[in-house]
């Protein structure tokens, strides 16, 4: 029987041991895991992979497969069966490394992905935090990207002025492949 592919989301108080418990349960299924992330958001953790499901297993039964897990009964479970078809995406290569801190302020994180349209650049990841620094809010935004190579430069120096204009510092590297 051939898989089929879905996003498995799962949040849940974050403890020791979450992602052993639910990566021990799919491997247990024969679900295979593919892209997948981890964060701790507040007092919870957000467990995030593309899985294939094998065609037997239903996704509502994982669900409750899931819930039935020590100490999984009140997390939030979703599972969503992949409906994209053949649709064009945008490359998902990363090719640059953004780093970009400064005061905390709104609108910080759409102004900054904004520049990113204007050079056909793709976000393939972005993590970012808030945290306290000597009695003030500090926001620090890391972004993995795709810019296409003839636009890296102006994307670059893009990205910088409007991050200088926010009070951010900004910093990037090329990805180098393993």
């Amino acid at each position: 029987m051939a898989d089929y592919k879905a996003l498995l989301s799962v949040f849940s108080k974050d403890r020791v041991g979450l992602i052993s418990l639910v990566t021990g349960h799919l491997f247990d299924k024969g679900i295979n895991l593919e892209d997948t992330s981890f964060a701790v958001l507040g007092k919870g953790g957000e467990f995030t992979s593309v899985i294939d499901i094998p065609t037997d297993l239903s996704e509502k039964a994982l669900i409750d497969e899931l819930h039935s897990l020590e100490g999984m009964e009140s997390a939030d479970i979703d599972v969503r069966r992949f409906s994209f078809g053949d649709v064009d995406t945008p490359p998902t290569e990363v090719t640059h490394h953004i780093h970009c801190e400064g005061p905390d302020q709104p609108g910080v994180l759409a102004r900054l992905s904004e520049v990113f349209i204007d050079f056909d650049a793709n976000i393939v990841r972005l993590k970012s935090d808030q945290i306290d620094q000597n009695g003030k809010k500090k926001f620090i935004t890391r972004f993995s990207v795709y810019i296409p190579q003839a636009r890296v430069s102006n994307c670059l120096a893009a990205l910088d002025n409007t991050a200088s204009a926010l009070g951010q510092t900004l910093s990037a590297e090329t990805a180098y492949e393993e």
